[in-house]
């Protein structure tokens, strides 16, 4: 009797699972997986990157205050106790004092430009921080979803590198077959050994990826997942909304964070240019000062009437002083000159790293909206492809059990069909990817995104069971026979 292999049949053989419909397991039965949501929730309790980039921002924001300091009342008090000895050679007299002095001042700028454009400077910092900061938080969202969908795509390949051994592995058992009872030669034993060693080596290098990417998953969260949640594959697989790459470039040049932080980054150097500029004005403060303190240490000696070194002054004396102080910078050897050169320098600098940012923006746009509708036509392709190939295989080994094809055909047509199968998963995971993508080049991009995906996802998965949709077995058997095409 024929036998004709087919994907649903090698999934099988690998797995233990058929296509048909299986009871479900009892739900204490069913194993704990994790999904999108409390991964991205861990990833945003314990990823260091975040961390790091939060105490940042912290840390950039404090440059308002600071910048707001020059521009309110600066007060500062001291005190000092000095032991005076005074000796003198006519008369031969010595004499020793004690000086004790308490003071405060007060200093109230009332005229200082270059310090007003330096809080301005400052709050526009601290806008392109906080922007930044946001970008990060966005960044992590699509960090997310890239680690964990690259895990599943992860599992659907090693799911279809067993499958694929378990059929290189049956064909090896069927050329030895046919060799022993003389329906073949040693050379498809060897071809067929060959495919299997492959295959093998092949599965071996999948499992690996595997762990690396629950590694990633770890290093992304500082924790540890023995299984996650898998993508149903009936997740709608549409173009963008809207399908216009210009409206997407509009919307990405008004609200893309960074492109957004680099505006403020080049209103600060504005500012700091005006800043340095006004180096050359002239500054006006209040100050009140106010001492108090014995004669000694308020200097009242050599006075009429008194020895040197004498007071004429009794007792202590309280003194304040309260006026207006003018400062006219003159010349500071050139360091307010070379510092507003300095200013016009960064500021350029900033205008073209805007510029620079302006136009990776507007291409990424672009290319991420070409890339979803590019991934829209692949999926259908490649799922197609699995048909067809699915088809050919089965064409391939009737042919070559009654003698038209040969082992090699075989071989090739199974290696195509399982390069279809992964090329398939893939083409669905860098759907999901790339609309991510789009929407955070557009500014967009929120954990309501993640929300979303989120209710396609299966808590059930099993990547060796749904790695592929159990129809396609079915659309290629009624191509087969000359059916409608999936």
């Amino acid at each position: 009797m024929l036998r004709r292999l087919s994907l649903a049949v090698a999934v099988a053989a690998t797995t233990g699972f058929a296509w048909a419909a299986q009871p479900a397991p009892a739900a204490s039965q069913l194993p704990t997986k994790t999904d999108l949501i409390s991964v991205y929730k861990d990833a945003v309790d314990n990823n260091s990157d975040l961390a790091a980039a939060q105490a940042d921002y912290l840390a950039r924001k404090e440059v308002v205050p600071q910048a707001r300091s020059g521009l309110l009342p600066q007060v500062n008090a001291g005190g000092s106790i000095t032991d005076l000895r005074t000796s003198l050679d006519e008369p031969d007299i010595t004499l020793n004092r004690s000086a004790q002095l308490i003071q405060a001042s007060l200093s109230q700028p009332l005229f200082r430009l270059d310090r007003w454009f330096q809080l301005k400077a400052a709050k526009d910092v601290s806008q392109q921080a906080e922007l930044e900061f946001s970008a990060t938080q966005q960044n992590l969202i699509l960090q997310t979803a890239v680690t964990y969908f690259s895990a599943l795509q992860a599992q659907d390949n090693l799911a279809a590198s067993k499958a694929e051994e378990a059929a290189f592995k049956r064909q090896l058992d069927q050329s030895n077959e046919r060799f022993n009872v003389g329906l073949s030669d040693k050379t498809d034993v060897l071809e067929s050994q060959a495919g299997y060693d492959t295959a093998r080596a092949n599965r071996l290098i999948a499992e690996q990826a595997v762990e690396d990417a629950f590694q990633a998953l770890i290093t992304l969260t500082n924790r540890e997942y023995s299984s996650i949640e898998g993508i149903l594959h009936s997740l709608p697989v549409v173009t963008p909304t809207p399908n216009d790459a210009k409206a997407w470039v509009d919307t990405a040049v008004q609200q893309n964070l960074l492109l957004q932080a680099s505006n403020y980054a080049v209103s600060s150097a504005e500012e700091t240019l005006r800043q340095r500029k006004s180096g050359h004005l002239p500054t006006v403060d209040a100050v009140v000062q106010y001492q108090k303190g014995d004669n000694d240490a308020l200097g009242f000696t050599n006075t009429p009437g008194g020895l040197p070194g004498q007071s004429g002054f009794g007792g202590h004396v309280d003194q304040t002083a309260i006026g207006v102080q003018l400062n006219v910078p003159i010349y500071s050897g050139g360091l307010t000159s070379s510092q507003v050169r300095e200013s016009y320098q960064r500021l350029s600098q900033s205008e073209q790293l805007r510029e620079s940012q302006r136009r990776q923006v507007v291409q990424d746009a672009r290319n991420q909206h070409r890339a979803v509708n590019t991934d829209v036509e692949t999926v259908k392709a490649r799922r197609q492809a699995i048909i067809s190939n699915q088809s050919s295989l089965e064409a391939t080994e009737i042919g070559y059990q009654v003698g038209t094809r040969n082992i090699v055909d075989v071989l090739d047509a199974q290696r195509q069909l399982y390069s279809a199968v992964r090329d398939y998963n893939n083409s669905r995971y860098n759907y999901i990817l790339d609309n991510l993508r789009l929407k955070q080049t557009a500014g967009t991009l929120s954990p309501a995104d993640l929300q979303a995906l989120s209710s396609y996802l299966k808590p059930d998965y099993d990547p060796d069971k749904d790695f592929l949709p159990p129809d396609l077995a079915k659309a290629a058997e009624e191509q087969m026979k000359g059916g409608a095409r999936y």
